[in-house]
């Protein structure tokens, strides 16, 4: 049976569309059809986007037809946190009383993620105002389910994109993190997640207006994307790393350092609560 476009990686999809194998629309059309079939299970994506992201397609593809070259995402359909702005769709933070809080532009890694090709395909669920960070519920649209067990918790706080990532539903996901909200879900949902450095990739998290929501959200909260592979994952990377004239932190240094010399040190805990793990766990660690 021939591998559904949706089942690609990110990579193999940009590539796809930018090689004219397929045409953007339809690789949208195939996360579309996906969604369709398996977010009324695990209730991921909050706001479909889904004639948005026809029109970007189509234009991707009239780009290709006139022979400009696209971006390393070309086509590339990514879900975004429901905290995280997107042009001309609520930013709820999961709850009613944002519901109609339309975002007057893209955030700057959502910006970053279209300049590269990608296209988001819908907001993707989290806690009702990131409140109960370890597990994804919302006032607004409810609970999001594991995508390996429903009766699991897909972490949190950006549950809704480690599902999505997970599930096929979008290539390619953008969170956020202070305290693991992109590392719990992608660890629990088996996904590959990225907490960056602050100032590696540029935000900007005023959502309400210019003081909001205050230097602590600024400054500890950082953007983030989740793949199905860590291949994918250094794509949405070098995309999303440089700078931006929103943010003053986002620091102009090239996306990796000088080559290795020597040998790579890494650390790794075998039992990070002290609580004793199991042994497969272990024997997979090892």
């Amino acid at each position: 049976m021939p591998e559904a476009l949706w089942q690609k990686t990110a990579a193999a999809q940009a590539e796809a569309v930018r090689g004219g194998e397929v045409s953007a629309a339809e690789l949208v059309e195939s996360h579309l059809e996906r969604i369709a079939e398996v977010n009324p299970r695990v209730n991921a994506v909050t706001q479909l986007m889904a004639e948005r992201a026809r029109a970007a397609a189509e234009l991707t593809d009239r780009r290709r037809a006139a022979g400009e070259e696209l971006g390393p995402l070309a086509g590339v359909p990514f879900t975004v946190k429901e905290t995280t702005p997107v042009e001309g769709v609520p930013t709820t933070f999961g709850v009613p009383r944002f519901r109609d809080l339309v975002a007057r532009a893209d955030a700057p890694p959502v910006a970053r993620l279209r300049a590269a090709g990608a296209i988001p395909i819908g907001h993707a669920n989290m806690p009702t105002l990131v409140l109960a960070g370890m597990h994804t519920r919302s006032e607004l649209f409810g609970d999001t389910a594991n995508p390996w067990d429903p009766a699991r918790t897909p972490g949190g706080s950006s549950g809704g994109d480690a599902v999505a990532v997970a599930t096929g539903m979008a290539a390619l996901g953008l969170g956020n993190d202070s305290g693991g909200s992109i590392r719990v879900p992608a660890q629990f949902c088996g996904v590959a997640g990225l907490k960056p450095t602050t100032g590696r990739f540029p935000a900007d998290h005023r959502v309400l207006g210019p003081e909001d929501p205050g230097p602590a959200s600024q400054a500890l909260v950082t953007d983030g994307p989740f793949a199905r592979s860590v291949a994918d994952l250094r794509l949405a990377y070098e995309a999303l790393a440089g700078t931006d004239p929103r943010d003053p932190r986002a620091v102009p240094v090239p996306a990796y350092g000088p080559p290795l010399t020597g040998p790579v040190k890494v650390a790794v805990v075998a039992d990070p609560g002290g609580r004793g793990v199991h042994p497969s766990v272990r024997a997979a660690v090892a």
